[in-house]
C-alpha cells in the first residue's frame, strides 16, 4: 500500500537520478520518509525505469537481491527485492571498467538465468522456470549504492533499483538439466587472493526458486518476465568490495571463469 504521494515519489526519483549522475550518496529515505512502504519504494525504481526506458536505454532483464543467507546477514534485511536490468549496464568477460562509474562498488557471484519463453505469475513454480530457461550462464553483480549504506532497509534497497550497478557474464552456458544447479560452485578473487567462495544452493536452497519469487512478484505489479530476458538470480556469496586497479575472477569450475578489471 502506498503512503507517499506522486509528487514525493517523483522528488525522490530526481534525487536518486542525480546521485547516479554524480556518484554521490543521499541520507536514508526510510530516516527522511518513516512511513515510506515497499510499494512506494517500488513506485520510485518504476520512475526511474520508466525515465530510462524514455530516453532511449533498453530493458533486457532483472535482478533478484537478498535471496541468500549471507546476503540477509551482510545487509541486515531478511526479504528478497528486484531490480532493472539495462542493456548498457551489461558487460562482456574480460571487460575494463571504469571504477567511477558507480558508488559504493561490490561485487557479488550469482547464476543467470536466460529465459526461452515468458514466466507469468502468480503462481510460478521451480519447475516452470527451469522449463522456461534457455540456459544458465555464470554471472558478476557490480552493486552500486545511490543511498548511504548504515542502517538501509528494503525499503532504501528497493528505491535504490535494488543496488544494482552492473553485470558481467560469461564462461559456459549450460541447459538446466545438464549439471544439477544447486551445485554450482565458484571461487571469488580479488588480484589473485581468495576473497570469497560459495555454492548455488544458498540461494533459497535452489537459484531457480528465486527467479520464480520473482515471476510472482511482478504479477503483483502488473509485470512479466519476457522471452530472452537475463535474469540474475541472487548472490552465492557475500558482497565483496573492489577499488580502481583490482582484478576480479570467478571460477565456477566447469561453467568456466569470468574476469574484469576496475580503472
Amino acid at each position: 500500500m502506498r503512503a507517499l504521494d506522486d509528487q514525493t515519489i517523483t522528488e525522490i526519483a530526481d534525487e536518486l537520478a542525480a546521485a547516479e549522475r554524480d556518484r554521490t550518496t543521499v541520507p536514508l529515505l526510510t530516516a527522511r520518509h518513516p512511513g515510506m512502504t515497499v510499494e512506494d519504494s517500488y513506485a520510485v525504481q518504476n520512475e526511474w525505469r520508466r525515465r530510462g526506458v524514455e530516453q532511449g536505454r533498453r530493458l533486457v532483464g532483472r535482478k533478484i537481491g537478498l535471496t541468500s543467507k549471507v546476503m540477509q546477514v551482510a545487509t541486515g534485511i531478511t526479504e528478497p527485492d528486484y531490480g532493472a536490468i539495462f542493456a548498457d549496464a551489461v558487460f562482456e568477460n574480460g571487460a575494463v571498467i571504469e571504477h567511477d562509474r558507480f558508488s559504493n562498488v561490490r561485487i557479488e557471484v550469482e547464476l543467470a538465468f536466460t529465459l526461452a519463453k515468458p514466466l507469468e505469475g502468480p503462481d510460478v513454480t521451480v519447475f516452470d522456470v527451469l522449463d522456461a530457461t534457455a540456459y544458465v550462464v555464470p554471472a558478476l553483480e557490480i552493486l552500486s549504492s545511490r543511498i548511504e549504506l548504515p542502517g538501509r532497509t528494503i525499503v532504501d534497497t528497493i528505491s535504490d533499483n535494488a543496488a544494482f550497478g552492473g553485470l558481467v557474464y560469461g564462461g559456459n552456458p549450460v541447459a538446466v538439466d545438464a549439471i544439477d544447479l544447486r551445485w554450482v560452485s565458484a571461487l571469488l578473487y580479488r588480484n589473485e587472493t581468495i576473497e570469497e567462495s560459495g555454492v548455488a544452493a544458498a540461494v533459497l536452497n535452489h537459484p531457480a526458486t528465486g527467479v520464480a519469487w520473482l515471476a510472482n512478484k511482478l504479477a503483483q505489479h502488473g509485470d512479466r518476465l519476457e522471452t530472452g530476458e537475463i535474469i540474475l538470480a541472487g548472490s552465492f556469496t557475500r558482497p565483496m568490495w573492489v577499488e580502481p586497479g583490482d582484478t576480479v575472477l570467478a571460477d565456477y569450475r566447469e561453467l568456466g571463469t569470468i574476469t574484469c578489471r576496475f580503472i
